[in-house]
């Protein structure tokens, strides 16, 4: 990529950045290589060293693969600037392209209807004209729950959107809005009231788990639940759309007109596959086509709420610059995350993953597609930019809830819409065959020939909700990394077709994502492997008076150090940086170690679960811990079984150790490393040390577990002596 500037937007090469990750990678590089020619000689050794020495052989291996595939992220590194003042020089607003919204939701028992209804109402309040948005929500769990909600979303917004525009307040979503501010005026406290009446409403509901007849006074609104039939379940029932606003009837407070919003809930049966999410999308994609065809779609969670007005305007100044449109697929806005707590005890912010990687990529040619805060080129949904020229609006001029535009999107909401028409998921839409379609479908565009850019913000244009316990992050990551698996099986693997179609320098990038479930092999090799000859006396890398021992002081420093500076780049903090490193040796340890065994057993026909969304819903006790940095275990996850046993095998050869050099004083110029590996682990497991052993609230390591892993190191330090002796 090269530096460009316009009056809408311009991008420009960080060469120093450049110029030192390029020196670094260069003399780190080398240092990979000497290590290799170091296990040669001592893997060629008949002694006991050298035969344990291919555990380590294997390790730093994998280790070196995935270090040289992260290298791609960081040898163009770009920065880019919007001028979404200058948009009026290009455009009029009246010829602002129209803009259609999808969120998705599935769950209300885990993703709350009250979050979902914040989401909609900090986009339908953009700062854009009102009769060019559309918001669809796509409720694939089919939920009473949620439509109401939407409904009275939908009354609300008559007097949130014109309140906003008027005020030019930033903060678009209600709840946020008012809990920062408690202004003394007679106009916020009617809306706050209102919105707080509205709020009681939504729970009221949620809480009894079904709306009766005395929730609901308007008899259209009645009939909007009427397809809520005895036979009808999440899995299995009709689709069901509902226009609750709609812009060219529907007028706010003010007399304006006000954006459209959607209720979607595609049909389901026991007997079709359904794709999760991908599908869900889908589906959204054929409907707003039957509805609204708007040329730039905005994909959300729904928890993640519109947190600057002004985003749309910062986008059109990619999508209205003439010189690069074209080509351009989508816009990726990184994931950033508000009730972090300081520290970001689960590394919940994910730095590496929604700011640095896609940062890096942004430079070779455009980020990876995140799932969420992406705007895409409806054209680029349907083909290569060769093969799509336009696509024309299927419709006509017929209002969107009129009878025969809805029967045409239930039509193509419907279980059999896709048989009929095979592309859809391979070729056209949201990609199937994979948990992470995100990933999947940014990188399948990018081997079409679209483009992709990362619009990182000074004003975080959305904000999410992480989990807070260690099992929702365990479980979430553990699904990302399964579907990581699918991506790097598939017949268009970044392996082989991606390096073909991106080059090895971009297709690296990609390679890099889809491997790491494999860092489950290093680390639990290097956190156990090591302990255990030390138990046993065995020294397994070089001393401290030997040279080799330089290599590996520079190659453990030099990662982390690289590693920190990165983070720190990105405004992060030592504290959370000590944090996320923690949480990577974690998730190396449990969920990417689950992750591989889950998609061997799948691959061998043994059945799995699917996907399960990631609860959204917190609990009192558990938010006062996650604020307080204290690590929640609570549930007897089988995934707490590996970080327990390594914690109880790093301590006890950590103790061992320290006892051994206390008696015989010489033994820590060959122990060292060992020794330092252990306490380093021992270090990064105090939380679970702490859980294990000295808390006594519910969020403490369950006895089961504590029971279970400790068995399993006595039968693996037992098992280690008797080979090796």
């Amino acid at each position: 990529m090269e530096e460009s500037s316009s009056s809408l937007h311009s991008v420009k090469i960080m060469h120093g950045r450049k110029l030192l990750n390029r020196i670094f990678s260069s003399v780190y590089g080398f240092a990979i290589v000497a290590l290799f020619y170091h296990h040669l000689f001592t893997f060629t050794a008949l002694h006991l060293r050298g035969r344990l020495s291919i555990f380590m052989l294997i390790s730093d291996f994998i280790l070196a693969f995935m270090w040289f595939t992260s290298q791609s992220f960081f040898m163009n590194p770009v920065t880019r600037q919007q001028f979404p003042e200058n948009l009026k020089q290009w455009v009029d607003n009246k010829d602002f392209p129209a803009i259609d919204i999808f969120i998705c939701t599935a769950d209300p028992s885990k993703e709350p209807p009250l979050t979902t209804v914040n989401t909609v109402l900090s986009v339908l309040a953009y700062d854009y004209p009102t009769e060019k948005l559309s918001a669809y929500v796509s409720d694939d769990g089919g939920s009473k729950l949620i439509l109401f909600a939407l409904m009275e979303a939908a009354e609300f917004a008559r007097n949130w959107v014109p309140y906003c525009r008027e005020n030019k307040i930033e903060q678009r979503c209600p709840e946020e809005y008012f809990r920062r501010n408690h202004t003394i005026t007679s106009q916020f406290q009617i809306i706050e009231n209102l919105y707080l009446d509205m709020k009681m409403r939504i729970e009221n509901v949620v809480e009894r788990g079904e709306v009766v007849d005395e929730c609901i006074s308007d008899p259209q609104q009645r009939q909007a639940f009427s397809k809520w039939t005895k036979g009808f379940t999440p899995k299995d029932h009709p689709a069901i759309i509902q226009v609750l606003l709609e812009s060219d009837k529907d007028k706010d407070i003010k007399g304006y007109s006000i954006p459209n919003l959607i209720y979607v809930s595609r049909e389901k049966s026991t007997t079709s596959l359904h794709h999760f999410k991908a599908g869900a999308l889908n589906a959204l994609l054929r409907v707003s086509e039957a509805m609204t065809n708007a040329p730039i779609i905005l994909t959300l969670d729904c928890d993640m709420y519109s947190n600057d007005p002004q985003t749309l305007q910062r986008v059109l100044c990619y999508f209205c610059d003439p010189s690069i449109r074209s080509k351009l697929g989508y816009v990726q806005f990184p994931q950033r995350y508000h009730g972090l707590n300081d520290d970001d005890l689960y590394g919940g912010d994910n730095v590496r993953t929604f700011r640095i990687s896609p940062s890096g990529l942004d430079g070779l040619g455009g980020p990876d597609n995140c799932g969420t805060g992406c705007f895409f080129n409806r054209r680029a949904l349907f083909g290569s930019p060769s093969s799509v020229t336009s696509l024309e609006h299927s419709g006509d001029s017929m209002a969107i809830s009129s009878v025969s535009v809805v029967e045409i999107a239930s039509h193509v909401a419907s279980c059999n819409y896709e048989y009929n028409n095979t592309e859809w998921g391979t070729k056209v839409g949201i990609k199937y065959g994979t948990l992470v379609e995100d990933i999947y479908t940014g990188y399948m565009m990018h081997c079409e020939g679209w483009d992709s850019i990362f619009c990182d913000t000074e004003r975080p244009a959305f904000l999410g909700e992480v989990p807070i316990n260690l099992e929702d992050v365990l479980s979430q990551v553990k699904r990302w990394a399964f579907g990581h698996l699918e991506v790097l099986s598939c017949k268009y693997s970044p392996l082989t077709f991606g390096t073909k179609a991106l080059g090895i320098l971009r297709a690296s990038c990609y390679i890099h994502y889809v491997f790491w479930p494999f860092w489950c092999i290093p680390v639990t090799l290097y956190a156990s492997v090591p302990q255990l000859s030390l138990l046993n006396n065995i020294s397994i890398f070089p001393k401290v008076s030997d040279p080799w021992f330089i290599l590996y002081v520079f190659l453990f420093f030099g990662a982390y150090a690289h590693d920190f500076i990165q983070f720190i780049l990105f405004k992060g903090t030592t504290k959370r940086w000590w944090n996320d490193q923690r949480m990577w040796y974690v998730k190396a340890l449990s969920p990417f170690l689950f992750a591989s065994i889950e998609y061997l057993t799948k691959k061998l026909g043994i059945t799995t679960k699917g996907f399960n969304v990631t609860s959204k819903v917190v609990g009192q006790d558990e938010r006062k811990m996650y604020d307080q940095s204290v690590f929640t275990f609570g549930i007897p996850s089988p995934m707490f079984v590996p970080l327990a046993t390594v914690s109880i095998i790093n301590l006890i050869a950590f103790v061992r150790g320290i006892v051994t050099v206390i008696f015989r004083m010489e033994s820590l110029d060959e122990l060292f490393i060992q020794l330092f590996i252990a306490g380093f682990a021992v270090v990064n497991c105090l939380p679970i040390y702490e859980a294990m052993l000295l808390r006594s609230d519910h969020g403490k390591m369950p006895e089961r577990i504590v029971i279970t892993s400790s068995v399993l190191a006595g039968v693996l330090c037992i098992a280690f002596s008797l080979i090796v002796s």
